[in-house]
């Protein structure tokens, strides 16, 4: 994508996704989300073609003056949208998809120091909001939200909307997920079952007891 599609494209990602988008210049000319963007592009071409110190220096400089870091290295789609993005941080082996939207706060990181694929994948039309971080080599489906403020540490499928610390799934396509909690109160209870059948046996052989009492009593009158 060129320099100028790529503008066009952010400029049109603000006016979609942020309600106080007033007019295009204002975007490219006040919108860090959209500086930061533009940088990585450029430091992520370079990166590509193993342009050694450059890369690494235009996204130190770009989180200078717009608080947002994407490692050179991180792969990321089209129309791609960081609204209020002071705090942002995108790891090096981070791969994001089309038609993502980011919110101030997030994090793409990694759990360790070892080698190789250490941070998210990111599925296509995913809104990460205010303050989440989603950590380690984990999968995020597409058409997916994840809340303000999670801690997501597991790969989530499609479709799905996660809150809390850690992570967990509350709707998949829209529909509401029962708690954890309400599944184990409504578990089997094996012991349970176990009693309830050795009650009915008992009562079952003090019926055949009484009727063999009474057969019993019979033949002796």
């Amino acid at each position: 994508m060129g320099l100028i599609s790529e503008l066009k494209s952010q400029v049109k990602a603000a006016k979609e996704r942020d309600p106080a988008a007033i007019s295009t210049a204002e975007i490219l000319l006040t919108y860090s989300g959209v500086h930061a963007v533009i940088n990585h592009r450029v430091a992520h071409w370079l990166h590509k073609h193993k342009v050694p110190f450059i890369p690494r220096w235009i996204s130190q400089y770009s989180r200078f003056f717009t608080g947002i870091e994407i490692h050179p290295g991180a792969k990321i789609g089209s129309s791609f949208f960081i609204d209020h993005g002071m705090g942002v941080v995108i790891g090096e082996t981070s791969e994001i998809g089309n038609n993502v939207t980011l919110y101030q706060g997030v994090t793409l990181g990694g759990t360790g120091k070892a080698k190789g694929k250490r941070h998210p994948t990111i599925g296509d039309n995913v809104v990460i909001s205010a303050g989440a971080k989603v950590l380690g080599s984990i999968e995020i489906g597409n058409n997916v939200i994840i809340g303000a403020g999670a801690v997501v540490v597991k790969s989530v499928p499609d479709n799905c909307t996660v809150v809390g610390v850690p992570g967990r799934i509350v709707k998949i396509g829209g529909e509401k997920v029962l708690s954890d909690e309400f599944h184990r109160m409504n578990l089997p209870d094996p012991v349970s079952e176990i009693l309830s059948d050795c009650c009915a046996r008992i009562d079952f052989l003090e019926k055949e007891l009484k009727e063999l009492k009474k057969e019993k009593n019979k033949g002796t009158s």
